[in-house]
């Protein structure tokens, strides 16, 4: 018996099969806890200048405790001066303020706090093992200084566990064990609202309502032209019809009157 296969033959092709899907296994095993991270994206767009919803995604890495608690610090090199977290069932939302040491101005008022943490708190709802939870804040009115915020966070268990959430990502470099999350800013707008595409929408439809009324109107009037048209061309035909009834009319005596003349003179 030999011993060994030679190259290409079936054995060997099955060997290097199940060897290239074990390595692809432990690849993805390796890679997966790396990605199941507290990361923070925008609903729709978070453009420099402007306010964002943002929502806070917390997954349990866990398989034997739920979390039950998220703090959020806010970037103190860039304060936020309007934080409103929406209700989330189960959860109770805390905001942290603070005394700036350099007040900020906005729409020409003096802001002489900002929030600087916002803790969500278990009441009866938790993240269990293979789950994951979203927590919605607003925030603004965002930095125009900056390309990126980022947001060190604070994920606890029920079991007193503690993960720190606080690494923050450099360009070109690995990923962090520990990656803070990041929120990437778009270009301005030029609302700092974001209520431009709201806006245009509403005076796009306040002039679509205006051309159909137009477009109506218009209608309208071609109907009343063309009914008072056909009107006008009913009485003048009736008006020829009735001339012509009575020259037949006249034409009908004298030819009578003709007639019994001629009788007569018979």
């Amino acid at each position: 018996m030999p011993s060994s296969l030679p190259f290409g033959s079936p054995a060997v092709a099955r060997l290097s099969v199940v060897g290239g899907v074990a390595a692809a296994s432990a690849l993805f095993l390796l890679a997966g806890p790396a990605s199941a991270h507290v990361g923070v994206e925008p609903q729709g767009e978070a453009a420099k200048g402007g306010y964002a919803v943002i929502n806070f995604k917390v997954p349990n890495e866990r398989d034997d405790a739920s979390t039950t608690k998220l703090e959020v610090n806010l970037p103190a090199d860039h304060p936020l001066a309007s934080v409103m977290p929406q209700p989330v069932p189960g959860w109770k939302a805390v905001v942290t303020k603070e005394k700036l040491a350099k007040p900020l101005e906005m729409h020409g008022n003096t802001i002489a706090e900002a929030a600087t943490k916002v803790t969500w708190t278990s009441t009866g709802g938790k993240i269990g093992p293979g789950e994951f939870q979203q927590f919605p804040l607003s925030v603004g009115k965002l930095p125009e200084d900056t390309d990126q915020l980022v947001f060190k966070a604070l994920q606890t268990y029920d079991n007193k566990e503690v993960v720190r959430w606080i690494e923050e990502p450099k360009d070109g470099a690995e990923e962090p064990e520990s990656p803070a999350p990041v929120l990437k800013l778009g270009a301005a707008t030029g609302d700092e609202h974001g209520g431009a595409g709201h806006d245009a929408g509403a005076g796009a439809g306040a002039e679509a309502d205006k051309a159909t009324a137009k477009t109506a109107a218009q209608q309208n009037g071609t109907t009343e032209t063309a009914s008072a048209g056909s009107g006008g061309s009913s009485d003048t035909t009736a008006r020829v019809l009735g001339i012509a009834g009575i020259v037949v009319g006249v034409a009908g005596v004298a030819f009578g009157v003709l007639a019994g003349r001629r009788r007569t003179t018979t």
